[in-house]
Order: C-alpha cells, then structure tokens, then sequence
C-alpha cells in the first residue's frame, strides 16, 4: 500500500525531479484544512502507487522551500512534472480534483 513521502528541504529537489509526476502537500500541524486533505494525500499514495509520487511537507520544519515556492497560504498542493511545477491548488478541494490533476501529467 503506497504511504505519502515526508519531504524536507534537503530532499525535496531529489524527489520532485522524478521521472513520475510529483503531488507535494504543503501543511502544517496547526492547518484545520491541511488535516482535512491529509487522508485524501494517503489514498492518492495508493491510487497511484508506480506511476506518481505522492509527497508532504511541513511548512514549519522545512521554510526554505516554503518560501521558494511563495508558498503563503495552505495547504497548497502543487504537482511537479520533471522539477517544473505544472499545476497548483491552494486550499482544501475533493479528492477527486486532486485526482483530475494527477491524472492530467500521469497520461
């Protein structure tokens, strides 16, 4: 069963540039929304299992990507394809937006 990838600023450039399309999670422990979304992240982790990578990272233990990213408000999931981010959702949205997004650079 695929798990979500806890991302830190010294990780986070590896990961994103995969050769699989990359959802990262931007939240925070404090964020109600981000804990809303939270579990939606983990099942995306097992509905694309092999052909994405689904990630998270904290804003407050990771600021430098934070602010690279002008990340202000969360969660903001942004969705990398080859280190270029390629699509973007600020705020708490169903699963299956997130989905259609994924979807979109899986193909």
């Amino acid at each position: 069963m695929g798990k979500a990838v806890v991302l830190t600023d010294s990780t986070f450039d590896q990961i994103i540039n995969s050769d699989k399309p990359v959802l990262v999670d931007f939240w925070a422990e404090w964020c109600g929304p981000c804990k809303m979304i939270g579990p939606l992240v983990e099942e995306l982790a097992s509905d694309y299992e092999g052909k994405a990578v689904i990630a998270k990272l904290n804003v407050d233990e990771n600021p430098q990507i934070t602010a690279r990213f002008g990340v202000r408000s969360i969660p903001t999931l942004l969705v990398f394809k080859k280190g270029q981010v390629v699509d973007k959702q600020i705020g708490a949205v169903p699963k299956s937006v997130l989905a259609q997004k994924l979807a979109a650079q899986v193909a």
